[in-house]
């Protein structure tokens, strides 16, 4: 269990300046920070639907203007603009922040509450919570943090770091564009002076303990399409099902073709050469999760995705191991003909599967399509359509850098027990920052607590029933302190 607090071998962060004056902002300012979120939350930008694609960035761009960063910039894409935008507080030390304005798609029939409206509800054994779409992914974080800088300046203090933000449109479709955000040369230089850059986050668990991530998964988000648009022995539209006794009936053939992409089990990706680049779990990773379990346990994890076994009746830390190192092939949704009331009798015209991989170092993006579309190729799938909507590589942070120093500092500081994860297997683009040209730092950080991403009712703590778990005025504290320790963690090592 040493090595989950690390005291011993992280010197304790120094107090924030005058943070008790800091504090009575915070509170200060609650109500109206409850209310830019709400606001922020009723103007959802989602790509897949090309809704809200151009107002989204302009307000990401007001936001970063009104917590006090000098300039702010549209930064367009062939896609969904993105926004970069800069704070200079004459510090030492340049800090760089991710942030995603972008949310899931989301269908109100399935929520207990308006997706859109920001409603404040109490939520049992945890307190109360704001619900809406983007509440904690990642609206809820990002607000938190926006009020902390705008906390410490009201205090007449000028912040202990600077700061360059970039803020994407994409990240719910796999990033398709951001690489471009970042190859803007004025984005690019700025970036370059950053000790590192982060996500704000939702990361403390309903214990009350942190976690620390070393890195994600990559992902690739793409489309297999059968049909009369990709051969003419399909129809181009829906006919009458006594026709396949005569026509090949396009989802059939979308089946055979998705059945090669895995073993017999159904999870273990097939494709051909798919593990030749999987790097194994080290020593050290292993021994992080083992001891990441004892802080989460796996009951609790259980009862919150719903489910009563891991894949083949695994123990808790061996399903943990396969969560976090390996890389899968997994169908989102499968559409084809009629899927109404009853039946209707028909050939239908196209078939698609949506899917996605979750990508583990050392492979890359670019190397898990070629496999697949050769893969396809190989068996004769050539009226298979492979579309790819998005999609990068996994990120990788060492455990010295000085993002994750400072985080280890904070919670030795304020006496928070926490676990050290060697990636998350969910993704975000700080592949983006990690690899060339920049090769920074990339890491999350957040003590919040919230639930409910891409899912129906998703939330955001706001108020906690539990004194060691942060609601929304703890949660922007905690950024205040981290942007303290951050600078002081990076002069320690310019010394």
């Amino acid at each position: 269990m040493a090595a989950l607090l690390a005291s011993t071998a992280v010197p304790l962060a120094a107090e924030t300046p005058d943070r008790e004056q800091i504090v009575s902002i915070v509170k200060e300012q609650r109500d109206a920070t409850i209310e830019d979120l709400r606001e922020w939350i009723a103007l959802p930008t989602i790509a897949a639907e090309k809704l809200n694609t151009p107002a989204g960035a302009e307000y990401m761009k007001q936001l970063a203007l009104d917590a006090g960063f000098q300039q702010a910039k549209i930064i367009p894409t062939d896609g969904v603009p993105a926004v970069f935008a800069t704070l200079d507080a004459g510090a030492e030390t340049t800090l760089g922040l991710y942030f995603m304005y972008d949310v899931k798609q989301f269908d109100p029939s399935e929520w207990d509450a308006p997706p859109l409206e920001g409603r404040l509800v109490e939520r049992e054994g945890e307190g109360l919570t704001i619900v809406g779409r983007g509440a904690v992914n990642q609206k809820g974080p990002e607000m938190a943090l926006l009020a902390a800088i705008k906390a410490i300046q009201a205090s007449g203090k000028k912040l202990p770091v600077n700061l360059v933000l970039v803020a994407e449109g994409e990240e719910e479709v796999a990033s398709t564009h951001f690489d471009q955000v970042v190859a803007v040369p004025e984005v690019r230089d700025a970036l370059a002076k950053t000790v590192g850059v982060f996500i704000p986050s939702a990361a403390q668990s309903k214990d009350g303990s942190a976690n620390i991530t070393l890195g994600a998964k990559g992902a690739v988000e793409f489309q297999l399409v059968v049909g009369g648009e990709t051969s003419d022995k399909y129809p181009k539209t829906d006919i009458h099902s006594s026709n396949h006794a005569r026509i090949e009936n396009p989802a059939w053939r979308l089946v055979k073709a998705l059945d090669t992409l895995v073993a017999d089990d159904g999870h273990t990706p097939a494709i051909d050469g798919w593990f030749e680049n999987v790097r194994p779990l080290t020593e050290r990773q292993k021994e992080l999760i083992a001891e990441g379990a004892a802080l989460n346990p796996e009951e609790e994890a259980k009862a919150l995705l719903g489910v009563g076994r891991w894949i083949d009746d695994e123990p808790y830390v061996t399903s943990l191991e396969r969560f976090l190192s390996q890389p899968t092939v997994n169908i989102q949704g499968l559409i084809a003909g009629y899927t109404g009331p009853g039946g209707k009798t028909v050939l239908p015209g196209r078939a698609e599967a949506k899917l996605e991989f979750r990508l583990v170092p050392a492979m890359t993006k670019d190397e898990a399509v070629s496999k697949l579309k050769a893969h396809l190729a190989k068996r004769g799938f050539d009226d298979v359509q492979v579309t790819v909507s998005g999609g990068y590589g996994p990120n990788e942070t060492d455990e010295d850098s000085v993002l994750i120093r400072a985080q280890k500092a904070l919670f030795d500081e304020k006496g928070i027990p926490y676990s050290i994860r060697p990636r998350n297997a969910g993704s975000w683009p700080g592949v983006i920052f990690n690899g060339p040209p920049l090769n920074l730092p990339a890491s999350q950080f957040g003590l919040s607590r919230g639930g409910g991403a891409h899912a129906p009712n998703e939330w955001f703590l706001i108020e906690s029933s539990d004194p060691k778990v942060n609601g929304l005025d703890e949660a922007i504290m905690a950024y205040v302190d981290y942007l303290y320790v951050v600078a002081e963690e990076a002069a320690e090592v310019s010394d």
